[in-house]
């Protein structure tokens, strides 16, 4: 009897160790798995949060860059391509280098392996076309990398790189110590078909009220037809001398394509404008109480022309108002047709391009008078966007992200 219960014992005590051991393997085993969830959710946290700070250091670099390409586009554009890219690739540099990206105080862009240049095109099917390292540029993609290998010098030291790849913190207890991850950015100018200002910004828009015929602008642009006699110089002077850019006379030399009593000059805003008027908006364009009379918004309809009143007609007046803005980019307005006499005028506009003035010389005989302008890039953030691609002679509208 004493030696069955003696047994039994025996038999519970072995029971219970078999039973403590297994639960401590389990226990193991949980915590195990208990601590590779905790490495992976700690890790992919990071990861995600490293991510989307490479993606807004990617968006911030590209639109950097990109503000850099208008000065090199059009007939009237200021800048070569090589200038045009060695500005964007560094502009694109200094700003990624203002975001931190997960443990790194910025993030890192190599010019020549993170940023490509190139043009965006429509072709005749109306489908987008991107083809890179042809210019004049309008487009430029940025890479933010976090992929590359540490490096260790001879001396067995690790060296920090700033685009290498992620650490892990716990994920390299279960065989993860890094993680590889890509951002990109592509940015491009576009079109701009019109103006609007945002209510109570007090902005004003780059446009004058004064039109130029369609075939004298197209003459310019498509067949080179036009003066040579002024240089516009990259501090924004204008000399004396030749620039490679064609000039024409805004303001017309004779009137068989302009209605008597109107000298070009046009309504933006009412159509009571003054000459005070005038001369508000041409030495700071028109404010948000000028397009207040179209809707808010001045732009060309979709597959129609704009009508625009007539105004007091271009004179003396306004002779020193144009004056002080020669070298300064303005938009005009280019008209179809016109009809009527003076401010009863109607122009209809077609678009709206960029130039600069050259010489104003509004007294005298009709036959000398001038107001020299040629093609020059307009980029403001009151241009709205159209749809199309970008023209040689395209005004520009703020950048756009595409990618």
């Amino acid at each position: 009897m004493l030696q069955s219960r003696t047994s039994r014992r025996c038999l519970r005590r072995r029971s219970q160790s078999r039973r403590r051991g297994n639960i401590i393997v389990l226990s193991a085993v949980a915590m195990t798995m208990v601590l590779g969830f905790t490495a992976l959710t700690v890790d992919v946290g990071f990861l995600m949060e490293t991510r989307t700070q490479m993606q807004a250091a990617a968006d911030g670099a590209a639109l950097a860059a990109a503000l850099e390409m208008p000065n090199g586009w059009g007939t009237g554009k200021t800048l070569t391509a090589a200038s045009v890219s060695t500005n964007a690739k560094t502009a694109a540099q200094t700003v990624a280098a203002t975001y931190r990206v997960g443990e790194q105080p910025s993030a890192y862009v190599d010019q020549t392996r993170d940023i490509h240049l190139g043009q965006r095109t429509a072709d005749a099917q109306g489908q987008w076309v991107e083809t890179w390292n042809v210019s004049p540029y309008n487009m430029v993609e940025v890479t933010v990398r976090r992929d590359q290998a540490m490096t260790t010098t001879a001396t067995g030291t690790t060296v920090t790189r700033a685009d290498q790849a992620i650490p892990t913190f716990f994920a390299g207890a279960i065989g993860s110590t890094q993680t590889t991850v890509v951002t990109k950015a592509t940015a491009v100018l576009s079109p701009g078909g019109g103006f609007y200002i945002p209510p109570g910004s007090g902005l004003t828009c780059p446009l004058l009220p004064i039109a130029l015929d369609e075939p004298t602008w197209n003459n310019l642009i498509n067949n080179g037809t036009g003066s040579d006699n002024y240089k516009y110089n990259s501090n924004g002077t204008v000399t004396s001398g030749a620039d490679g850019i064609k000039e024409v006379n805004l303001y017309p030399e004779g009137s068989a394509s302009l209605p008597a009593g109107n000298r070009g000059t046009v309504d933006i805003g009412s159509s009571n404008n003054s000459t005070a008027d005038l001369s508000r908006q041409i030495r700071n364009g028109p404010n948000e109480t000028d397009l207040a009379y179209f809707g808010g918004t001045l732009k060309i309809p979709a597959g129609g022309l704009l009508a625009l009143n007539g105004d007091t007609g271009l004179s003396a007046g306004i002779k020193d108002d144009l004056a002080a803005i020669i070298g300064q980019p303005r938009a005009i307005p280019i008209f179809r047709s016109v009809s009527g006499p003076g401010n009863n005028a109607t122009y209809q506009i077609v678009k709206f391009v960029g130039i600069r003035i050259l010489f104003v010389q509004l007294t005298g005989s009709p036959s000398g008078k001038k107001v020299t302008i040629q093609p020059a890039p307009v980029f403001d953030g009151t241009i709205t966007r159209s749809s199309g691609a970008l023209q040689p002679d395209s005004i520009m509208s703020s950048l756009q992200l595409i990618h």
